[in-house]
């Protein structure tokens, strides 16, 4: 770190402003002691309040004063407005410059990373930053949070439905469990078989037979999430992503409501990072 950097105006200010505290407190103290030695409070009115018989002068506020808190005042009026928060520096915009540096650089030497790869450093992320709530093999650790080991399998679809869904802070609010919207139990392993094969990024199914009854059961799904099962323009979530890392990058970039608290968006991972946790969480519910 640079102390006399004159050359960044911060510091230039900085001790432009630490010189003239100091020359202003050295000629207002001289200019004290020397009023203290020399000035008889003779011809200057006493104040008509007392206080236990103790009265005071009305002394005049002393010019050095005024000027110097006029100028203050000033000062602090441009500083704000032209000098500093408002038109020059900011150590918001120089993080975030710092940061968007950073995470072009990141890309730039991780963008032909192998799948193999990709899921290695998706793990190592998921360790630090969300293995505290989903625990470190992903189970959701006893409900504490969702098992990611079943997310992106035909096994979380029927979970899903269900169960329900606090959703991914879309518009469209939260999804119902099963109970409430009258779907019978043959009708959810019915719809999770057409939604895996049909619909969502998997293509295939354990319950082929199924498919055609589960598309006639999913007309209770369609009101929301379309019949296209892309969510009707981001009103609720697109199932045709569910089942690949990009279902998970969304959610990672909105957060998630759980039943037992809110899954935060995560910001601060960029894109490749977030596609790397994507690809791990899903590596997950393939045996990976």
């Amino acid at each position: 770190m640079q102390w006399l950097n004159l050359e960044d105006n911060i510091n230039l200010l900085s001790l432009i402003g630490a010189v003239l505290i100091v020359l202003i407190t050295l000629f207002v103290v001289g200019r004290m002691f020397k009023q203290m030695k020399e000035k008889k409070a003779e011809g200057i009115e006493l104040s008509e309040h007392s206080w236990d018989e103790i009265e005071e002068y009305k002394n005049p506020i002393p010019t050095g004063w005024a000027v110097v808190f006029f100028l203050a005042i000033v000062w602090a009026i441009w500083y704000f407005l032209w000098g500093y928060p408002l038109n020059s520096y900011s150590s918001i915009g120089e993080y975030n410059k710092e940061v968007a540096t950073h995470n072009t650089k990141f890309e730039e030497k991780f963008k032909d990373l192998s799948a193999e790869n990709k899921i290695a450093m998706g793990q190592n992320i998921f360790l630090v930053q969300c293995s505290a709530c989903h625990g470190i093999t992903a189970d959701g650790i006893n409900g504490k949070a969702a098992n990611l080991n079943v997310w992106g399998s035909e096994e979380g679809i029927v979970d899903a439905i269900k169960h329900g869904s606090k959703g991914m802070n879309f518009p469209g609010g939260e999804m119902l469990g099963a109970a409430d919207l009258g779907i019978s139990d043959e009708d959810i392993v019915a719809i999770a078989a057409y939604v895996a094969k049909e619909l969502s990024a998997l293509k295939h199914t354990a319950n082929e037979d199924l498919v055609a009854k589960g598309k006639e059961a999913y007309a209770t799904c369609a009101a929301c999430h379309g019949e296209d099962g892309k969510g009707q323009d981001g009103m609720f979530p697109d199932l045709t992503k569910y089942g690949s890392a990009a279902f998970v990058v969304d959610v990672l970039h909105s957060g998630k409501a759980g039943f037992i608290g809110v899954m935060p968006s995560f910001s601060s991972l960029n894109e490749i990072q977030k596609e790397a946790v994507g690809e791990y969480v899903i590596s997950l519910s393939r045996g990976e």
